[in-house]
């Protein structure tokens, strides 16, 4: 056991205190591991357009119950988010003393349409951290090709979601007995695994940085670790569900687990499992999207994808570190300092100088899953009625506490 002393919004010492300094709020953290704010990938708030699923507000005040306090937006929002103006005023509206530090990607194609190339540069000085398409195909290759060699012109990095739109169309669900026992149309391995053989040949030919987005199948792990071994720049990162879920939980046709991608069999899950272990996969996200119950509670094929998550992504980690015999620090670096460095930002650490992000977790809070547990606007997870065992206490973003919030605090 041993102090954090923070000041200016920085880490200034750890263990004894610097001279002269005399901290104006101690906070207790005894029996609660003092760890860095998670650093999402992935987490949708669906503003700008979407406000009847979520608003900005309530999916930050989500991300700082759960711990994250840095994340990335996709830019599939309506409209995208493919003009510097969007990027400003999503910038502008979490300057406040309430929110996670927020990282936007830029869309990669004006409308997200894969046909036209976006002005990255605008779009970078605006402050994304990235270019992506989201879950939006590009049909036309010689498009993805181009990009690929602006974005290493400029050394941007590109973030695609490794699946061909043709194979996997009209898919709900993995292919395989299940779907078929279920009547479900079905997304083949194959869908990840020709994008990926797409992907890599652009990459091999222009040296573009590529982060690929919610590997699901053992074979499409397989072959990043293969371009890995070849040096090619390629991360990839994972969802949470995606270590603890398989396609039989789909059960009686529970649209709590359409996602995208599906959740494929028990040999997948255990090689997303084994490629954590090994460094083939650099980090964990959350995949957030909230999704209302007017496009979830319907039959299974018809339901739309997505799930929420920001407050599930640290207790689902560190459930899978349990299980799995990963150190905490090991697990905790998943969601903290590894998806910092795909991104490129100070965040995810505990060092002197440092920015002062922190989480306060509690590893013995055993707790149920519910929809008035939850501050995300989005409230279906296909682990309602779960108990996990991990639960963040407090977060604080810049040397200051926004999590609980005062007022939150009185209400609970």
């Amino acid at each position: 056991m041993t102090d954090l002393h923070i000041a200016d919004g920085r880490i200034v010492a750890i263990g004894t205190a610097p001279a002269g300094f005399e901290p104006a709020e101690r906070i207790d953290a005894r029996g609660l591991v003092v760890a860095p704010g998670l650093v999402d990938l992935s987490a949708r708030l669906r503003e700008p357009g979407y406000e009847y699923r979520a608003t900005l507000e309530s999916e930050m005040l989500a991300a700082l119950a759960g711990g994250v306090t840095s994340l990335s937006c996709p830019p599939d929002t309506d409209p995208p988010l493919d003009e510097p103006g969007l990027i400003e005023m999503l910038k502008y509206r979490t300057r406040g003393a309430m929110f996670a530090r927020l990282y936007p990607l830029g869309a990669l194609t004006v409308g997200l349409d894969g046909e036209i190339i976006t002005e990255m540069a605008e779009l970078y000085e605006a402050g994304c951290i990235g270019f992506s398409q989201g879950s939006r195909p590009i049909l036309d290759v010689q498009v993805l090709l181009r990009a690929l060699q602006y974005a290493k012109t400029f050394g941007y990095t590109i973030w695609l979601q490794p699946e061909d739109p043709h194979l996997a169309r009209g898919g709900v669900a993995h292919s395989g007995p299940v779907a078929s026992r279920l009547g479900l149309s079905g997304v083949p391995v194959i869908a990840e695994t020709v994008a990926l053989h797409t992907i890599f040949e652009l990459v091999r030919t222009t040296g573009a940085r590529v982060h690929l987005c919610r590997l699901s199948s053992a074979a499409g792990l397989e072959l990043v670790r293969q371009a890995k071994h070849q040096g090619l720049p390629v991360t990839c990162d994972v969802a949470v569900h995606h270590l603890h879920l398989i396609d039989v939980d789909i059960g009686f046709f529970d649209s709590n687990l359409r996602v995208n991608p599906p959740f494929r069999s028990q040999r997948d899950r255990d090689a997303i499992r084994a490629a954590l272990l090994d460094g083939t996969i650099d980090a964990i996200c959350s995949d957030h999207t909230p999704v209302d119950d007017d496009a979830k509670i319907l039959p299974f094929a018809e339901a739309e994808p997505g799930v929420t998550a920001l407050e599930l992504l640290l207790p689902l980690t560190l459930k899978w570190a349990e299980e799995a015999g990963v150190p905490l620090a090991r697990a905790l670096a998943m969601v903290s300092s590894r998806p910092a460095a795909i991104l490129g930002v100070d965040a995810g650490r505990l060092a002197v100088g440092a920015p002062a992000d922190l989480c306060l977790i509690d590893t013995a809070a055993n707790w149920i899953v519910s929809t008035d547990q939850l501050r995300s606007q989005g409230k279906h997870t296909p682990f309602l009625g779960h108990e996990l065992a991990v639960r963040n206490r407090m977060s604080i973003v810049d040397g200051k506490v926004v999590y609980p919030q005062a007022q939150d605090a009185v209400a609970r």
